[in-house]
């Protein structure tokens, strides 16, 4: 019970927190405030929008928002999104867009599950609509599954993704950013072993965890000096009465959004300190890049304790990914048996959550994979999430990406050594 009412107290606080930046900003909006020049009162109401709208957007999963893609000549065609697969914890989504010729290119981005909704790849889907027929994993918020839904760790997470491959189809290309990586190796080998021919024809592997030894960072430091005893006090609470999972031990997002922000405390506290400077100036929009960042950046999930106890345990301490001997649904996956499959990885020069190697181990596990199959790109200058979201990835990582898709599905069409869209 005490988690249970640990929970509402910090669901009591940010509540409170976005009460005081409401009243704030309603108090110096009064008409009667505007009688007399007093700069203070401009203070008083950029700080109490900026609050408000900070600790609101906590709470908020953010909408995809996608524009229009323009396609061959020139036309215009409005996204549409269609739910594939429904499950109680995750759901695979389809980016259609009527009227346009199906892209040859289908292309499985799987989202992370680490405090973040799937929109974090907003801007990676975008990117890739033009030239590719995008499906997504939309992993649902912890605090809205009823108990009832049942357990959700590492292990059914694969066979979520499992699931996923096998409703696609073989005429798939698998891109995996971040924590999902060594679980996307994991259910390739699951099907390479179970059901060969619903394997994808190539994986992305973005900077994620195969091997979290391989190059030591804080994060990896912190799971390999706290015991799991003292993550599963000090971490994992109970669901609050407000939310239809009331009674599940989850990971909270508030939580993990305080873990994200301490490790790079002063950079986010100057951040909000100029906008609300550029508030109080007049300066700001409501689409402004800071709001742009943080509206997606302070919106956070709860994760299901199992799913987040079972990762720190088995990928980070226990490394099984990287030592081989990953067990899914009492069956020990062997990534020997992936022999078929092309597979990429991309790391960024600077990435401090998964660091140059921690992802290009995966290319060790993979000995029953010719090294015509396998790629390696390493992003100069990049941190995370430049090598799936930001310019390095546009202008860089991206033509890479189809290129090794291309490369890899018999339907290469190239001109003075660029893509050539296939639509």
């Amino acid at each position: 019970m005490k988690y249970m009412m640990t929970y509402d107290l910090m669901e009591s606080a940010r509540n409170t927190n976005q009460w005081l930046g409401a009243t704030a900003r309603a108090f110096a909006s009064y008409p009667m405030m505007s009688w007399g020049a007093n700069p203070a009162i401009d203070w008083i109401k950029a700080w109490g929008e900026v609050t408000e709208r900070t600790f609101q957007r906590m709470v908020v999963k953010p909408d995809w928002n996608i524009p229009p893609v323009t396609c061959s000549k020139g036309k215009d065609h409005p996204v549409v999104i269609e739910t594939v697969v429904e499950r109680p914890f995750g759901d695979l989504i389809h980016f259609t867009m009527p009227g346009r010729e199906p892209s040859k290119r289908r292309v499985l981005l799987v989202a992370p599950m680490s405090g973040h909704y799937a929109t974090l790849l907003r801007k990676t889907v975008i990117s890739l609509l033009p030239d590719c027929d995008v499906y997504i994993t939309d992993w649902h918020n912890a605090r809205d599954i009823p108990v009832s839904a049942g357990k959700f760790d590492v292990e059914d997470y694969t066979l979520y993704l499992v699931d996923f491959m096998r409703e696609l189809g073989s005429d798939l290309h698998v891109i995996a950013v971040c924590q999902p990586v060594p679980l996307t190796l994991a259910a390739t080998a699951y099907l390479a072993e179970q059901d060969p021919k619903a394997q994808p024809k190539s994986l992305t592997l973005i900077g994620g965890p195969v091997d979290p030894e391989a190059n030591a960072t804080e994060v990896t430091d912190f799971g390999r000096t706290v015991t799991m005893g003292q993550l599963e006090q000090t971490m994992i609470q109970q669901v609050g009465f407000k939310y239809a999972g009331v009674g599940r031990t989850v990971y909270p997002g508030l939580l993990q959004l305080a873990s994200f922000i301490s490790m790079n405390a002063e950079t986010h506290s100057n951040a909000f300190r100029d906008e609300i400077i550029r508030v109080a100036k007049g300066e700001a929009t409501e689409h402004d890049r800071h709001n742009a960042f943080y509206d997606e950046y302070l919106a956070v999930m709860d994760m299901t304790a199992e799913f987040y106890l079972s990762t720190v345990e088995r990928i980070f301490k226990g490394r099984e990914i990287a030592r081989n001997d990953f067990i899914v649904d009492g069956h020990k996956v062997d990534f020997a048996s992936i022999t078929t499959v092309a597979v990429k990885i991309v790391e960024g020069e600077k990435d401090d959550i998964s660091a140059p190697g921690q992802c290009l181990a995966a290319l060790g596990l993979l000995t029953g994979l010719p090294d015509s199959k396998k790629a390696a790109h390493l992003e100069p200058g990049a941190g995370h999430y430049g090598i799936f979201a930001g310019s390095s990835w546009r202008n860089n990582i991206r033509p890479l990406v189809l290129d090794f898709i291309d490369t890899n599905s018999g339907t290469s069409q190239r001109k003075k050594g660029k893509v050539v869209s296939l639509n």
